[in-house]
Parts: structure tokens; C-alpha cells; sequence
């Protein structure tokens, strides 16, 4: 029963995450993320996991951790896309405010 309960709140948080990726992605920019915080929800996918094998509890609970790491890993990748983006987009205007 309690691999089921954790099954269920991983997914509940787990559906987060491709919601973020698809506004981080429409958005184009990393103002309104915080890398931060990305680092420390991986840290915590990375406890969990490490806390199914430490504990020889290799089953299905473990792939939904993974799965939700893997779409963290996506969020983190674009963060930096748009991170570049907008610093892009700042030396462009700091260009034309030159002329």
C-alpha cells in the first residue's frame, strides 16, 4: 500500500513538470525559473532514487522517480536554451541603445 500512496504523490508531482516544460518552452525565456529550485527537486528525485536501491526496492515506484527526473533533466536543458536566449536578446538591446 505505501508503495502505491508514494506512486501516487510522484505522479501528482511528476504532472507538474511537463506543464512548466511547455510554458518554459512557449515563453522563451528563463526570467520566471529558478534554476535553484530545479537543482533542488533533482536533488530530491536523486534521494528517492538512491533510497530504492539503497533499500532493495527495485520495483515500479522507481520508474515514475526516474520519469520524473528525466522531465526535470528536460526543464534544465531549456532553462539554459532560454537562459542564452535572453542573454542574447539583452546584448542586442544593449547594442542599439549604443546607437
Amino acid at each position: 500500500m505505501s508503495e502505491l500512496l508514494e506512486t501516487v504523490m510522484l505522479i501528482c508531482f511528476g504532472l507538474s513538470w511537463p506543464i512548466n516544460l511547455v510554458k518554459s518552452i512557449k515563453s522563451k525565456t528563463a526570467k520566471s525559473t529558478s534554476f535553484k529550485f530545479l537543482l533542488l527537486i533533482t536533488l530530491g528525485y536523486l534521494c528517492g532514487i538512491a533510497a530504492k536501491i539503497v533499500s532493495d526496492q527495485i520495483n515500479y515506484v522507481l520508474a515514475v522517480y526516474l520519469l520524473n527526473l528525466l522531465v526535470v533533466a528536460a526543464n534544465i536543458i531549456v532553462y539554459f536554451i532560454n537562459a542564452k536566449r535572453d542573454k542574447k536578446q539583452l546584448s542586442q538591446e544593449d547594442m542599439s541603445d549604443d546607437r
